[in-house]
């Protein structure tokens, strides 16, 4: 078993207690009640051209192992805020990368209460709506689709739930056939994720052959293996609108001055 279908397994039975129907209804009438979130999609369309940086909030992980096992989100995010991240990538499963949905909570309020509120991505194995549903609830902007680890089928679900509760998708794929079906899926954002999440190999010349492929009307991201301004560059001359940047990040001394040199390349 990858591990990818190890984590997968996993997060279908842990969710397991939770699942009941999720109405788009009652999607869309919990968007109408909440705060609306800020957009994630036009964070990441940024009008002075420069590279978008996500700052992502990662514990752990099966690849790299402790990172900052006990770093607090809030601190963290509130760092990624000041240094002018464009967007937060929040990690929120437990088990295999030590974040949780109380983190998201966490920041999306403080964020409401000191502007400016940035839209954070809620980071996790998505597989049915009622994650969807708790992603709203929290104050997320965004949700992930793997789509290497769904059916067509459960990528349709998770669309129209995200869609009814006003939340952006990023669609992450890894090769030329996820990169058709996620386009087949109408994405409006696509993730190159240079790390194989079945093997835990990274390799950025995956977004130097994927990222051109991507239409140009669709915001494109470069995932995964992004640790210096050269590696930032590579991306983004490959057509990255955006870096999404987590180990990297959670090791430096000084993250402001990491996202300045993202920001500038």
């Amino acid at each position: 078993m990858d591990k990818l279908t190890e984590i997968i397994a996993h997060k279908r039975r842990e969710i397991a207690p939770l699942l009941r129907p999720v109405f788009v209804e009652e999607l869309a009438a919990l968007h109408r009640e909440l705060p609306k979130p800020p957009s994630f999609l036009q964070a990441l369309r940024r009008t002075d051209g420069r590279l978008a940086v996500i700052a992502e909030i990662k514990r752990r992980s099966p690849s790299a192992g402790a990172i900052r096992e006990n770093a607090s989100a809030l601190d963290q995010a509130q760092r990624y805020q000041a240094a002018g991240a464009s967007a937060l990538s929040i990690l929120t499963d437990e088990k295999y990368f030590g974040g949780s949905l109380a983190d998201l909570q966490e920041i999306t309020t403080r964020f409401a209460q000191c502007p400016p509120a940035l839209p954070c991505l809620r980071k996790d194995f998505m597989v049915h709506p009622i994650q969807v549903q708790q992603a709203r609830a929290a104050g997320a902007s965004a949700i992930l689709i793997i789509v290497r680890a769904l059916s067509d089928e459960e990528i349709t679900a998770l669309q129209h739930a995200a869609t009814a509760a006003g939340l952006d998708v990023l669609y992450e794929i890894h090769d030329d056939a996820e990169l058709k079906r996620a386009v087949q899926h109408k994405a409006k954002i696509i993730g190159v994720n240079n790390r194989d999440l079945a093997l835990f190999h990274t390799d950025l010349t995956l977004s130097e052959r994927l990222l051109p492929r991507i239409p140009r009307h669709i915001v494109a991201v470069s995932e995964s293996g992004i640790a210096t301004a050269a590696d930032a560059a590579r991306a983004r001359a490959a057509g990255a609108h955006a870096v999404l940047v987590g180990e990297a990040l959670m090791r430096a001394a000084d993250p402001a001055a990491l996202i300045a040199d993202f920001r500038h390349v």
